[in-house]
C-alpha cells in the first residue's frame, strides 16, 4: 500500500494491491514501484481517494483488513466488470420485439430494422441500438448496505447486486451520494 498526499500529488489517496503476482509477469516500471515500497508484486492495484485525515491512519506497506475500514450499516459503492456475453443481436441486447412472422416477411424476424433516413440527417444517428458487444463493461452499483463484517474470514457481506462473475475483483468504496461515517471524517 502506498499513499498520495496533497503536498506532492495534489490530492489524498491510498493505493491498495491485492493477490500476489509472479515477478516475471510484471513490467519493469510497475516492478520499480513495488520495490520502492518493498512489496511483492500485486495482480490487482487500485487507488482510492480518502480525506487527508483518513489517509494519515495508514502506513506504507501495511496490510489493510476489512474490519478496519468497514462496519455493518455502512453505505458503499461497488465497482466491477459485468459478465461478458459476446456479440449479440438487437433482440437480446436491447429487448427489441422483432418482426411479425407472417406471409411476406422473409428471413428478417430478428433484425433491427431501418437505421435512419437517407436525406436528413444523411447518417446513422449516434446511440442507435444495433447489434454488438454485450456486457464486459465497468459498472458502479451505488448505495449498497454492508450487512455484516466477518473479520476472522476477511469477508464483507453486502445486500444487493454486485457486478461481475465468480472469482472477479471488485472495488468497494464508501458511497459518494451518502455522507461519510463520522469515524472516517475524524
Amino acid at each position: 500500500m502506498t499513499k498520495r498526499s496533497p503536498d506532492k500529488d495534489g490530492y489524498s489517496a491510498v493505493q491498495l494491491g491485492f493477490d500476489d503476482r509472479r515477478p516475471s509477469r510484471v513490467n519493469r516500471p510497475d516492478m520499480g514501484q513495488f520495490s520502492k515500497v518493498s512489496s511483492e508484486p500485486k495482480a490487482f492495484v487500485r487507488e482510492i481517494r480518502l480525506p487527508e485525515e483518513a489517509v494519515g491512519k495508514f502506513e506504507v506497506g501495511q496490510a489493510v483488513k476489512v474490519e478496519e475500514v468497514f462496519e455493518a450499516g455502512d453505505m458503499v459503492d461497488v465497482i466491477g466488470i459485468t459478465h461478458g456475453k459476446g456479440y449479440q443481436g438487437v433482440m437480446k441486447r436491447y429487448h427489441m420485439r422483432g418482426f411479425r412472422q407472417t406471409h411476406g416477411v422473409h428471413e428478417f424476424f430478428r433484425h433491427g430494422g431501418s437505421i435512419g433516413c437517407r436525406l436528413t440527417p444523411g447518417r446513422v444517428v449516434k446511440g442507435r441500438h444495433m447489434a454488438g458487444q454485450m456486457g464486459n463493461v465497468r459498472v458502479t452499483v451505488p448505495n449498497l448496505k454492508v450487512e455484516q463484517v466477518r473479520a476472522e474470514e476477511g469477508l464483507l457481506l453486502i445486500r444487493g447486486s454486485v457486478p461481475g462473475g465468480k472469482n472477479n475483483y471488485v472495488v468497494i468504496k464508501y458511497a459518494q451520494k451518502k455522507p461519510l461515517p463520522e469515524r472516517v471524517k475524524a
